[in-house]
């Protein structure tokens, strides 16, 4: 789930300060994140796909805010829901991420090629030197780094959504699925926080957007049956993994079967069915999912 940061490499779960992020959504490649099937637009469409993104991210960023502000410091200083992560070190990730955002909308501003992160050393070193701060400097930094991140959107014109930027680890992507990125790293990090926000608090759009983006990543996987995911609430039936005849049918809500793809659930809230017939416990039958990043 990802940089979204997992700080292991067994962790399978997804993000988008990783290579599997919001880059995953074109393979880990181009970038297409929610913006699969975007690419090549002009520039006034590339200015209003990330205005709407934006007014997405500013909701979830006051959503965190409102987490933060709950929170005591032997809750900061607390295991996280990420491995070998206190809660201290993704609060800290999410300041320096989108500092280092400020960096790609610079580089999309300016035509200038500015590196998200001046090294990976940098970037870790940001992090662990940030986790052990009280709740209230990690607030105060969090609501300060968001709030440079919307400065330096509001300063981008359409033109410059359109620029094609170089995320950390080296893949391309369009500057107005950039917005997105940052959208993924707040809703995923703050399940992950482990602090009262789940997915069931997820808005639809995104859970609906990141569900067909992870199933899309996950398509063909080697050593993943074919799967056919049936979303109840929104009615969307996606198929993935291996090829052939489906296997497998998970069912449940939209928001469950995301947090399933993303790594953030067990499969609490699924239905499975193996040969049209309902099995009992859906957590035995799960397929284990390949790493995304």
């Amino acid at each position: 789930m990802h940089d979204t940061h997992t700080p292991t490499s067994t962790d399978t779960r997804t993000g988008a300060d990783t290579g599997t992020g919001a880059g995953a959504g074109a393979g880990a490649g181009a970038g297409a994140g929610a913006g699969a099937g975007t690419a090549g637009l002009r520039p006034e469409e590339a200015g209003a796909t990330a205005a709407a993104r934006l007014a997405a991210v500013a909701e979830a960023t006051g959503h965190l805010l409102r987490t933060v502000a709950a929170l005591d410091p032997a809750a900061v200083t607390g295991p996280s829901a990420l491995p070998g992560w206190t809660r201290g070190h993704i609060l800290a990730h999410l300041a320096r991420n989108a500092d280092s955002l400020v960096n790609l909308l610079e580089s999309a501003r300016t035509g200038t090629d500015i590196p998200q992160y001046a090294s990976l050393e940098a970037r870790d070193r940001g992090i662990e030197d940030g986790a052990p701060r009280p709740p209230a400097e990690q607030l105060a930094d969090l609501d300060r780094t968001a709030g440079r991140f919307a400065a330096a959107a509001a300063t981008l014109p359409d033109e410059a959504w359109t620029a094609t930027l170089r995320h950390r680890t080296g893949y391309l992507f369009p500057a107005y699925d950039l917005p997105w990125k940052r959208l993924m790293e707040l809703e995923y990090h703050h399940v992950d926080l482990d602090a009262g926000y789940t997915p069931a608090h997820w808005p639809e759009e995104f859970a609906a957007a990141e569900l067909a983006r992870l199933a899309a990543h996950l398509d063909g996987a080697d050593g993943l049956p074919a799967l056919l995911l049936v979303a109840e609430d929104t009615g969307t039936r996606t198929r993935t993994g291996g090829p052939g005849a489906d296997a497998l049918t998970v069912e449940g809500p939209v928001r469950a079967l995301t947090a399933w793809l993303s790594g953030r659930s067990d499969g609490d809230g699924l239905q499975v069915h193996r040969a049209g017939a309902l099995v009992p416990d859906p957590r035995t039958a799960l397929p284990s999912l390949p790493p995304l990043g």
